[in-house]
């Protein structure tokens, strides 16, 4: 089987470690199988797939396109739409050109951007999956467009069954709807392995070797709660010693999305954090990142659609505090393998945070539960022989 994967940028966040945990699984699973995947910018995602033994092109989105953005917060304007429009049909001629040589026999695209764009370039009798990795209903822009070229996909896949839920609200009709958990390397994340010196890399002083190391992982995206973490980390008893980390960087294109880090730098000033937080930058071994830390938090302020950092800090065996609802809440069990909070909520986030630091037992306690609970359920041979089975479905392959 050959099969096209379509990314919308080069760099690598939850939905593009996703897919590179499928391309590696497959690789082991099928190793007869053509994996190629086209890109909308250059990135380490190009690198990474490289050494997979996966061929990557790319085929750069015009910038009127990359800036296009469907944040809730902050819809993109008129003029962005009618620029991004503008260049799409000429676009889209290069990328059917790129697909027509490639000659796939499934394309499965990995981005709202790419959903549309490969729905507007399809190869006759060559089945597209949409691989959803998000809430669709919310998006002013997608959620209508998607729902349009729904006739052209054959299956979406999403990441969770609350994702799933939304997407069937919106498609009533006629597109077949599939939820599958991500799934990791669970012998890269793992308890034993390198760790980070975060505090070099952050230009901060080194810490007190009892002191407590509390991580947010993720892209600057606004609804993944820096702020929030931020405030609670000011809210903890400061006669308890931790320091927090924010590690992670600006990945995407549109506009009004993402934090920059002077924004978030500006907060934890104002919150008299300095020299009490630090900031790393993306940082490619996130494995190692997340062994440096005693405590990592999720903090998204809205329903999270599945959680990467929450399995990825599981089976490295860390506890993990959750913003308890979306997908998220499928992957956890408060007090059993991870605490939980509300979203938005500083003072529970702050009062979890404070309980974990004080209990060296407890930290213990629900890393080890974490660890069982990524083996059994997340590890990245069921996700790829879930996709395998899918495909094997929509293309009638028995190969």
């Amino acid at each position: 089987m050959n099969i096209l994967y379509l990314n919308p940028n080069g760099t690598i966040g939850g939905a593009e470690a996703s897919l590179l945990h499928l391309m590696a699984g497959l690789r082991t699973a099928e190793p007869r199988w053509r994996l190629s995947l086209i890109a909308g910018s250059e990135g380490p995602l190009l690198a990474r797939a490289g050494s997979l033994g996966v061929s990557t092109r790319v085929v750069a989105f015009p910038r009127a396109i990359g800036r296009l953005g469907d944040s809730t917060r902050r819809p993109a304007s008129v003029r962005n739409l009618l620029s991004g429009g503008a260049r799409m049909p000429a676009y889209v001629a290069k990328l059917r050109q790129a697909v027509r040589e490639l000659r796939p026999d499934l394309m499965h695209s990995n981005g709202f951007k790419m959903h549309l764009l490969s729905a507007c370039a399809p190869e006759a009798g060559v089945p597209l999956i949409w691989h959803i990795h998000d809430y669709v209903r919310s998006r002013p822009l997608m959620a209508p467009l998607l729902r349009l070229c729904a006739h052209r996909c054959s299956t979406a896949v999403t990441n969770s069954s609350s994702v799933a839920e939304d997407l069937r609200s919106l498609c009533t009709r006629g597109l077949r709807i599939e939820a599958v958990h991500n799934g990791i390397d669970t012998a890269a994340f793992a308890p034993e392995g390198p760790s980070l010196d975060l505090d070099a890399i952050a230009g901060l002083a080194p810490m007190d070797k009892r002191g407590v190391r509390v991580g947010l992982l993720g892209t600057f995206a606004r609804w993944k709660g820096h702020e929030t973490f931020l405030r609670a980390l000011a809210s903890v008893d400061p006669s308890i010693s931790i320091r927090g980390y924010v590690i992670g960087a600006s990945i995407y294109q549109s506009d009004g999305s993402q934090h920059s880090v002077e924004e978030l730098k500006n907060v934890g000033r104002a919150l008299g954090l300095e020299g009490r937080v630090g900031f790393t930058g993306y940082l490619d071994d996130s494995a190692a990142a997340i062994r440096s830390l005693d405590i990592v938090v999720h903090a998204s302020t809205q329903p999270e659609p599945f959680g990467m950092v929450i399995i990825e800090a599981m089976a490295c065996g860390k506890p993990v505090i959750v913003s308890g609802c979306g997908g998220a809440s499928e992957i956890v069990e408060d007090r059993v393998n991870a605490l939980t909070h509300e979203p938005g909520d500083v003072v529970a986030l702050a009062a979890r945070i404070q309980e974990l630091a004080m209990s060296a037992k407890l930290r213990i306690q629900l890393g080890a539960a974490g660890r069982r609970t990524a083996e059994r359920r997340f590890d990245r041979t069921r996700f790829a022989g879930e996709f395998a089975r899918i495909y094997r479905r929509v293309t009638g392959s028995r190969n």
